[in-house]
């Protein structure tokens, strides 16, 4: 049972922008911290960066200055602004929600990614 609706993928150019969204149930969004992940053929799905319940955020170095993460709690919404992008970003990339120790609770269906060079 998906409870977490990505949207947002798609192609772009190198040096182009997307904005990925995940839309979660109220119960899920309050309790857990909010994250996205991408997953490249042939590779383990890596995180991409976090943000907290009390929004602070984190993020993998291959993506520091590029991408931004945000919730919106009145939406039940975390987003991924991207921009930059390189064709190694290209991946599905999954929304996530996750405990405290950073244990993946929930996962969404995962939205694919494609930067053409």
């Amino acid at each position: 049972q998906v409870q977490l609706v990505e949207s947002g993928g798609g192609l772009v150019q190198a040096g182009g922008s997307l904005r990925l969204s995940c839309v979660a149930p109220t119960t899920i969004f309050t309790l857990n911290d909010m994250a996205w992940y991408r997953q490249q053929p042939g590779k383990q799905r890596e995180l991409v960066a976090r943000i907290t319940s009390g929004k602070s955020t984190n993020y993998a170095d291959f993506v520091k200055g590029r991408f931004t993460i945000s919730r919106d709690s009145a939406k039940k919404m975390v987003s991924l602004q991207m921009n930059s992008l390189k064709p190694e970003d290209t991946g599905v990339y999954f929304c996530a929600a996750q405990g405290p120790w950073g244990n993946v609770n929930y996962w969404g269906q995962g939205t694919q990614v494609t930067v053409s060079s």
